[in-house]
């Protein structure tokens, strides 16, 4: 995608040949900041801190993190160590663990002199796969969008509802939610976009909007619980979002809220659909409610907000009583009830452990 007419993915090696350029979305949407990465340290703090954030480009800079750490140290215990501090670095999405998981056996394998080129290799590869799967993703969901459209004979527009960021700037490039919405408008098809703000990190009104304005998307920022309000008076033709982690029978896990538009979708028979790159799948688990680990935040998230001042100074403040406890639940689980279908780069199903396997058979024994 384009800032300011040049294109840029949101992880890249710089032009030194070996560490890592990102995005800072932390002081999105009111500054472009430039961070380069150039140990696992610097590469796990960014993670962490959410410089980096969404599933899919949280496993990219993972794999760029155990690269720096080879070129820095390409020893076995050293490998280890690495993967584990970024395996402790966000807890929820499956991509980070997907990510090094390939990489790591990989590595092992080589004497330890060949591990820092085969690992930016890798990742360099992990990435380039990122970004097809999620033009697959754009162009199966555009069918969705195209599908809905020619229905609505006579409106000016087509509106859908997303919650979170499942952008971009979640991913390496295009998107997973995103994508297909980009494609749309790319396409002449007049999308309007209804973007959740996303408490408590605000990545709707903070990076969604940043994103759909750039791009040239018609879009209105609206606070988190007016969703089902538009909904009931026919003003949402579409609820689309991403995923972090998705298990095999369909239960998806995504930002915080993310259960109560589908609640209110179901309620006012709007479709829902879940984009889903398949690294987020975890065929090892089930049960999403029961099974998939909710990371629970730093409460100041949640009791305080940052913003731009009159003055253009970036500031926080805290918005509750003085010693007030908070808790900070990161994500949540939509039953796979509620998904109308899951949109992936192999095209679209049912939310199912039948409707995933019938897009990925290889999994079967995986999922048995």
């Amino acid at each position: 995608m384009k800032v300011d007419g040049i294109h840029y993915r949101s992880i890249w090696l710089n032009d030194d040949g070996w560490s890592v350029d990102i995005i800072d979305q932390t002081h999105l949407p009111h500054e472009f900041i430039i961070r380069s990465l150039r140990t696992v340290e610097a590469a796990a703090e960014a993670i962490a801190a959410m410089r980096v954030r969404g599933a899919p480009l949280i496993g990219a800079t993972a794999a760029y993190g155990l690269a720096l750490a080879m070129r820095a140290e390409p020893g076995d215990e050293a490998l280890a160590q690495a993967c584990d501090r970024l395996l402790a670095t966000r807890p929820t999405a499956s991509n980070l663990q997907w990510a090094l998981g390939r990489m790591h056996p990989q590595l092992a394998e080589l004497p330890p002199a060949q591990r820092a080129e085969a690992a930016y290799a890798l990742a360099a590869a992990l990435c380039d796969e990122d970004v097809a799967i999620n033009d697959a993703i754009g162009e199966h969901g555009l069918e969705v969008i195209r599908g809905l459209w020619a229905g609505r004979e006579g409106a000016a527009a087509l509106h859908v509802l997303t919650h979170c960021n499942a952008g971009w700037l979640a991913t390496v490039d295009w998107g997973t939610a995103l994508a297909p919405v980009y494609k749309a408008h790319d396409a002449g098809i007049p999308v309007h976009v209804w973007v959740d703000e996303t408490r408590p990190r605000n990545q709707g009104a903070a990076l969604t909007a940043w994103e759909l304005k750039a791009h040239g998307v018609a879009h209105d920022v609206i606070v988190d619980n007016a969703g089902g309000h538009l909904m009931q008076h026919g003003l949402v033709d579409l609820v689309i979002t991403g995923t972090d982690r998705t298990v095999r029978s369909g239960d998806v896990c995504n930002k915080i809220g993310t259960y109560l538009k589908a609640l209110a979708a179901r309620d006012n028979r709007v479709p829902f659909y879940v984009c889903l790159p398949s690294p987020t799948i975890d065929w090892a688990l089930r049960d999403g409610v029961a099974e998939i680990p909710i990371e629970e935040r730093d409460p100041r998230e949640v009791t305080a907000i940052s913003g731009k001042t009159r003055g253009g100074d970036i500031q926080s403040v805290q918005l509750t009583p003085d010693g007030v406890s908070a808790r900070n639940f990161a994500f949540d689980v939509t039953p796979a009830r509620l998904v109308t279908g899951l949109i992936t780069e192999r095209g679209i199903c049912e939310a199912s452990e039948r409707g995933l396997l019938g897009l990925f058979p290889e999994q079967a024994e995986v999922a048995a």
